[in-house]
């Protein structure tokens, strides 16, 4: 039997917290960009930012791991209010677009468990996530962007 999963986008009070203040999780101004290529990747709907759509880049604190191997990451949203992702046993579109996608796990300590550390094309992403979703070792999962390093979003099991 195959991992039940959720691809977890950012909190909508986050969201909705940044669209307000137009500060990012570390106090700073965000940027707002126009949709004119590839490479907007809103972090709540989980979905590509459209040709001309406004987009907001911040920083952004992720929940795990937390500790030594944590580290805040550079996000986009959506300028205006978009549907948060909520499909279960899906992988988001973002992770799927992208050309290439990083998995990252760690531990109940929060430690990077480098075994399933995985670089791959954003297609192929599902045998490598299955693999750490089964492992009771893992338990967080993240996706990045592997050239930039910018989450994509987290996964948990159901």
């Amino acid at each position: 039997m195959l991992p039940r999963f959720r691809c977890v986008p950012v909190a909508s009070e986050t969201a909705a917290r940044w669209r307000a203040t137009g500060r990012d999780d570390r106090g700073g101004v965000l940027h707002r960009r126009v949709v004119d290529g590839p490479g907007f990747p809103c972090r709540h709907c989980l979905q590509l930012g459209a040709p001309g759509e406004a987009m907001l880049l911040g920083s952004y604190s992720l929940p795990h791991p937390r500790g030594v191997c944590w580290t805040p990451s550079p996000i986009f949203l959506h300028a205006q209010d978009c549907a948060r992702f909520e499909a279960e046993d899906e992988i988001a579109p973002i992770v799927l677009a992208n050309g290439i996608v990083s998995v990252r796990s760690c531990d109940a300590a929060e430690m990077c468990l480098y075994d399933f550390g995985h670089a791959c094309e954003g297609r192929d992403v599902a045998a490598p996530l299955l693999r750490a979703l089964a492992d009771p070792r893992v338990r967080a999962i993240n996706i990045h962007t592997a050239r930039p390093g910018c989450l994509l979003t987290a996964v948990e099991r159901r």
